[in-house]
């Protein structure tokens, strides 16, 4: 841990599964579109790259602007149900927290649903700054984002660490300048993670906190 004094975290995958509930709203918006349900996987392969992005995986980029209104609605009804803490995640953010480092969520997850999910879940308070899509113009792996939440926390690459779970994560760290380490319980798996360029990569929060904490 004495390499890094910073540590921005990936939520959806790394922080949190919040799953259920975006299977759920992506199966009632293609609903409403009169298009069959997609599977879990279709979803768990969809998303990480932004809402946009997987909106048009799922439902087809001609009808992109349509499905978000009906997505972002009930999203916002029924976001908070099922959304619940990883193994490991609380206790991580915790010891951080104690230890004076500066902590951050960075994520392509919608800015102001992150900031809500996090103070639903009791975490808020250990974190230093909630970054997310449409706060900036920018998303990960885009360099302007990550210059923009260091700006916001006040320090810069040196000394950094990305919490993630998805090339994207590596992508944004690459760009930036600073390390990435994976978890495996989002998006990807460890040959996808390892071929994106991922630093190190772990079965979960606990085994890399463990890895991590160790070694102060």
């Amino acid at each position: 841990m004495a390499a890094f004094s910073t540590f921005l975290f990936d939520l959806d995958g790394t922080l949190i599964d919040h799953f259920a509930a975006i299977h759920r709203s992506h199966s009632h918006t293609l609903e409403q579109l009169g298009l069959p349900p997609p599977t879990m996987e279709q979803v768990r392969s969809a998303v990480g790259g932004g809402l946009d992005a997987a909106i048009a995986k799922l439902a087809g980029p001609a009808r992109l602007d349509e499905a978000l209104r009906i997505y972002r609605a009930y999203f916002s009804k029924t976001m908070l149900d099922d959304v619940v803490l990883l193994p490991g995640a609380r206790e991580l953010l915790e010891t951080l927290h104690l230890r004076g480092a500066k902590l951050a969520v960075f994520t392509n997850k919608h800015g102001p649903s992150s900031r809500a999910i996090c103070d639903h879940l009791g975490i808020s308070a250990l974190l230093d700054g909630v970054f997310g899509a449409l706060d900036t113009p920018w998303l990960k792996p885009e360099l302007e984002f990550a210059r923009y939440a260091f700006e916001k926390l006040g320090v810069g690459p040196a000394g950094t660490l990305l919490v993630g779970d998805s090339p994207w994560d590596v992508q944004a760290a690459k760009n930036g300048g600073f390390k990435c380490w994976c978890v495996t319980t989002g998006t990807h798996n460890r040959n996808e993670l390892a071929e994106a360029g991922a630093d190190r990569i772990f079965p979960d929060l606990i085994a890399l906190g463990s890895d991590l904490t160790s070694s102060a």
